[in-house]
């Protein structure tokens, strides 16, 4: 059978075991849900450069996929998003176009919680290229590196400092969690703000499995006219 594929960019097995947790819930509607490692990929993704060094090990790895029903991008920068869509016809989903696409259906705002400052300019390049920065509320950082999230403690306090800041002086009514690694504090955040938080591996994976059983596909399959 078929599975759905989500690659986790960096070489983190912690942040791809919560990514699989995270995706549980959408293994009931039947299609299997696989979550790679990328060896190749660095121990955490923080910088532009370190996305875009992940690309091309990371498209050789979704085509030895041969049982690939469609794709996730599990960064938060969607590295590669658009050359895997090259790559295949087959559904590809980036967790950070999912993730906004989907907070625009769940509230008026949306505020990012980032990991770190230096991930905000990135961030907003891709929000200007999606055309949404009027319903941003405001993207705001913990200052914590993606191997600072596996504290849980300390790493949730600040989720929720920051959420209560997007909410309270940004003017947020949704929150999306900026990093993959965050995934296992969605409900917890989601409690103590009283917003709704999109965690955005789920939101990407969910709209991949709805692609696949709807057999849409992103590459014009229609003969050209002579």
């Amino acid at each position: 059978m078929k599975s759905l594929i989500v690659i986790n960019p960096n070489s983190s097995e912690t942040v791809t075991r919560g990514i699989d947790t995270a995706v549980e819930p959408l293994r009931r509607f039947g299609t299997p849900i696989r979550c790679l490692t990328l060896a190749a990929g660095p121990a955490g993704i923080e910088t532009q450069l370190q996305a875009d060094r992940t690309i091309a090990p990371m498209l050789d790895l979704a085509a030895q996929q041969k049982d690939a029903a469609g794709y996730v991008i599990a960064c938060f920068g969607d590295p590669g998003l658009h050359a895997l869509r090259d790559q295949t016809a087959l559904p590809v989903t980036g967790i950070q176009e999912a993730a906004v696409m989907t907070a625009l259906t769940l509230g008026h705002r949306f505020g990012v919680i980032s990991i770190l400052a230096r991930s905000v300019p990135r961030h907003l390049r891709a929000f200007g290229a999606m055309g949404v920065l009027d319903r941003l509320a405001g993207d705001r950082a913990l200052g914590l590196g993606v191997a600072d999230l596996a504290d849980d403690d300390n790493c949730l306090q600040a989720m929720i400092r920051t959420g209560k800041t997007l909410r309270d002086k940004d003017g947020a009514d949704v929150l999306i969690m900026g990093c993959a690694g965050m995934a296992r504090y969605r409900d917890d955040l989601k409690d103590a703000t009283g917003l709704p938080v999109v965690e955005p591996t789920q939101a990407a994976a969910a709209m991949a499995l709805g692609q696949i059983a709807l057999r849409l596909t992103h590459r014009n399959e229609r003969p050209c006219d002579d």
